[in-house]
């Protein structure tokens, strides 16, 4: 997630992604110890809360106003339970899986070095993206925590009124596990630009050819060691990846083995509160300027950047959506007005601190009518039962928003560029529009095949130790009564 990657000669030693950690893939120590901004400490854990309350209660609130009444419960539990599940096992072996080292597997996992947050204290620090800064370590794990929380809530909407409570819950524990916190490292497993502006500057220094040998390979030795999307050069800067595409293309494989629901296709199967997620859609938007603005690490220019470019692409995508649904059906209704706007946040969170905001802005209405088509289009020549259009809106938003960051960041589109930290006379690496696209899509065709293909085999897995349907006379009477034992409302 988060600001220009540092980028050398080859793309393969470009440093992309989310939270910064040690010169491999946990947070590390500045070689000068510095000391954590306080201005950058309450805005990180400002940002933690945002993203925290997207979940709770933006999207429960979101995804229960578009569910029948009898389900609302369900929505509301299961999206309230899977963050709380989450919060435990990241503190586990979650945080740790995914920004640990994981020695010779650091390419492709973190290790269990940090199992119960062994060895994180209130004293030990985090590097961001601007050498010679930390914030406390804490202050990124508990970051970081939001994310792997919202992650496996998304998910939940493409099977909604019709998977066990406690189906969902042994999905998401085996989801984390098996899917997210690798795909994680894989992206946001990056350098430490500490580690590299050191040896830069030893390589720069180094008076014989032996001591630039030596840098040289420290600087490649850094490199080598990040996670393998990181190393191809794959930009995201707060989920488009690991987030959206992950979830939604997860949401989908749920949708189809589960199953449609009952009567979908042949009765009306409304939302039953379009008031309660409009409410849980605008928490999300103002819950983004956290996950995306937070995901610099810091509170600078390039936070103000990717706030700035949050808000006028979801600005543009509902609108946009808007527009074309007015055109193609006649009216302009709330449920678009607030699943374009969810669809221009998915699409910038990859390129929010990566391009400008003309090229955000652009994204936003482009983002539209695309998931339209898939949501109004394409579910319905496939006919499988996404019932709150995760793979439409989060994958298909993702994936826009992936491949197009490729484009955006490019500084003759108004993007930041590159940055390589290894090159102290310019600080600016080039920017190849090819190699960068190529990099994007390998890290949007390596998400979607480990998560979905995973994620097939854990929910088979699922239905095999607990099942994952009620049975048709539960499913008619509403999760709420069967699984809770309780109603959203009592008339």
């Amino acid at each position: 997630m988060k600001l220009p990657s540092p980028r050398s000669a080859s793309v393969a030693s470009v440093i992309a992604g989310a939270a910064i950690s040690a010169s491999l893939a946990f947070p590390a120590f500045a070689a000068n110890d510095p000391t954590p901004n306080p201005g950058d400490t309450a805005w990180m854990l400002t940002s933690s809360l945002l993203v925290l309350m997207m979940s709770i209660p933006g999207l429960a609130l979101f995804y229960g106003g578009l569910v029948r009444a009898k389900n609302m419960l369900s929505i509301l539990s299961q999206t309230f339970a899977i963050v709380a599940l989450v919060g435990v096992i990241w503190t586990v072996y979650g945080y740790s899986l995914a920004f640990g080292d994981g020695g010779s597997l650091s390419n492709y996992i973190g290790g269990f070095n940090k199992l119960f947050l062994k060895g994180v204290t209130a004293a030990s620090n985090a590097a961001t993206f601007t050498p010679g800064h930390v914030i406390p370590e804490y202050a990124y794990f508990v970051f970081q925590m939001t994310f792997a929380m919202i992650t496996p809530a998304l998910i939940i909407g493409a099977f909604a009124e019709r998977m066990k409570f406690s189906a969902v819950l042994l999905f998401v524990a085996f989801w984390v596990t098996v899917i997210y916190f690798p795909i994680a490292h894989w992206v946001w497993g990056v350098a430490d630009p500490n580690a590299l502006v050191d040896a830069a500057t030893q390589l720069a220094a180094a008076g014989d050819e032996a001591a630039k040998a030596a840098a040289q390979a420290k600087i490649d030795e850094i490199n080598a060691a990040v996670g393998w999307l990181a190393g191809k050069g794959a930009l995201d800067f707060a989920g488009g990846t690991v987030v959206h595409i992950n979830a939604g293309i997860a949401g989908l494989v749920g949708a189809i083995i589960v199953g449609k629901r009952i009567g979908y296709g042949k009765e009306a199967l409304p939302p039953h509160s379009l008031t309660l997620s409009m409410v849980g859609a605008s928490l999300l938007w103002v819950g983004w300027f956290g996950f995306n603005a937070g995901s610099n690490l810091e509170a600078n220019g390039a936070t103000a950047l990717a706030f700035v470019n949050t808000m006028v692409a979801t600005a543009a995508a509902a609108l946009s959506w808007m527009i074309v649904e007015w055109l193609v059906k006649g009216k302009p209704s709330m449920l678009g007005l607030i699943t374009g706007a969810v669809a221009g946040l998915v699409a910038v969170t990859p390129a929010s601190g990566y391009a400008g905001p003309v090229g955000a802005m652009v994204l936003g209405l482009a983002v539209s009518p695309i998931c339209l088509f898939f949501v109004d289009f394409v579910k319905k020549m496939a006919g499988y039962d996404d019932a709150l259009d995760v793979f439409g809106v989060h994958c298909i938003g993702g994936i826009t928003g992936a491949l197009a960051t490729g484009i955006l960041v490019s500084p003759d589109l108004g993007g930041v560029g590159i940055t390589d930290y290894t090159n102290l006379e310019t600080f600016a690496g080039t920017y190849d529009m090819m190699a960068q696209m190529k990099a994007q899509g390998i890290a949007v065709i390596a998400t979607l095949l480990w998560s979905g293909i995973g994620s097939a085999i854990l929910f088979k897995l699922v239905d095999v130790i607990v099942g994952l349907r009620p049975t048709p006379d539960q499913e008619r009477e509403g999760l709420d009564i069967t699984d809770h034992g309780e109603r959203a409302y009592n008339y």
